[in-house]
């Protein structure tokens, strides 16, 4: 090989090495952080968003996800909206209080998960409280942000009940079921099954000791739990955000197909878990909030932006909110995955 050879030889061998780590340093470059909290402690109906981090799914989109425990839905949402996050698990009717009161830091909402009311008020089975009526002199308990009693107001006017005649009291989460187990109040308000199962952990058996007043079945057609994005994030990122929405959409159809296997990922996260009650939690989840026949048409993680109009004019009568946020000022359908990737049927 004459010395012209050799040159031009290590000239390309150069430019293969030098091309291969400008190619590793753009892809570490455009691997795009996301700070995601979760509605709650680590439980069952969260082991999506597990498989889509564990399973490289989030990395195969370009991202670089951190996933933390919450405390409280409608806390998710608020937390995202103060910048502590760029996303969260949370309460759809938090976010529209904030669009209501401060538009400019609400967060948006683009992936419906709770498309069914699992709002509820829950009395012991040997109550005299059987229907909303009964509510009046009695006393219902529920956490501070707790979504049920924030809409207690909305229900009461549904139900033809007096809410000034109904007194309510706050606790710490984790205290609900056993004041009510202890008589200290009357009945809670909360998720159903997030009660039912809560429950279950205190020694109750939810079918028998207790009894449920679900506010669906008194005419509060409400959505509830969303996935959100701050509107920083979305307007600077939104090919960030469909990478998110597809990962976590592919990690949720691989839970519908497989509860077991996607029970590995939760158990992973928390081996002290239960979990025989957390599977049972995430099928129920599966089952009773996440599976509105509206997705038959829409495909799930989308909204009906009628059905969105009338939650958002619930929220607004219940809080007495100083304006009525536009559907769109509440959820962006536009970052959601293609619609045959999107399950009818939960």
């Amino acid at each position: 090989m004459t010395f012209l050879s050799r040159l031009l030889a290590r000239g390309a061998a150069l430019g293969v090495a030098v091309g291969c780590s400008l190619g590793a340093m753009s892809s570490a470059v455009a691997a795009t952080d996301i700070k995601f909290v979760l509605n709650w402690k680590f439980q069952g109906p969260q082991a999506w968003f597990f498989i889509a981090q564990d399973k490289g799914y989030f990395k195969d989109e370009g991202l670089n996800v951190t996933i933390d425990q919450g405390e409280g839905s409608a806390a998710s949402v608020i937390k995202v909206a103060s910048g502590s996050y760029d996303a969260g698990f949370g309460d759809i009717n938090a976010l529209v209080e904030l669009a209501a009161r401060r538009p400019e830091s609400a967060p948006v909402g683009v992936y419906m998960m709770y498309n069914t009311p699992p709002f509820t008020i829950a009395v012991k089975s040997d109550s005299p409280i059987k229907t909303p009526g009964d509510l009046a002199g009695k006393t219902v308990g529920g956490p501070a942000n707790d979504g049920a009693l924030k809409l207690f107001p909305a229900f009461a006017k549904a139900a033809g009940v007096d809410p000034a005649q109904v007194k309510t009291s706050n606790m710490a989460p984790n205290l609900r079921e056993q004041m009510l187990l202890r008589n200290q109040v009357d009945g809670v308000f909360g998720y159903i099954n997030t009660i039912w199962f809560s429950a279950r952990l205190v020694g109750l058996d939810p079918a028998k000791d207790l009894r449920f007043i679900n506010y669906g079945d008194h005419g509060l057609d409400l959505y509830s739990n969303a996935i959100v994005f701050s509107r920083d994030f979305v307007q600077k990122n939104p090919e960030a955000v469909r990478g998110f929405l597809r990962a976590v959409n592919k990690a949720l159809n691989e839970t519908v197909a497989d509860p077991e296997a996607a029970m590995d990922f939760v158990m992973k996260r928390e081996p002290l878990l239960n979990r025989t009650v957390e599977k049972e939690r995430l099928l129920a989840t599966l089952k009773v909030e996440m599976n509105h026949p509206e997705i038959a048409t829409i495909g799930f993680g989308d909204v009906d932006p009628e059905r969105l109009a009338r939650t958002i004019a619930v929220d607004v009568q219940a809080g007495n909110l100083p304006r009525t946020p536009a559907v769109k000022d509440v959820f962006d359908s536009s970052f959601l995955p293609a619609r045959a990737d999107r399950a009818s049927k939960l």
